[in-house]
């Protein structure tokens, strides 16, 4: 997981417009997936698959 709460990624990483982030990584047959989630994506992670909060939510949890 990274998490980038303030959005001060590279546009590669983060998208552009750049904005708050967070990119769970998965190994999918010895290469790495992202999926990218953003303000009222609910986060989405095979390692938590109970975990049932959005992103926002995690990026208010920083403050």
């Amino acid at each position: 997981w990274i998490v980038d709460y303030l959005g001060l990624g590279g546009r590669k990483f983060i998208g552009n417009p750049k904005q708050p982030t967070i990119s769970v990584y998965t190994l999918i047959e010895g290469e790495y997936q992202v999926n990218q989630f953003r303000g009222s994506d609910r986060v989405v992670s095979p390692t938590f698959p109970e975990l049932n909060l959005t992103a926002q939510q995690i990026f208010n949890a920083a403050i």
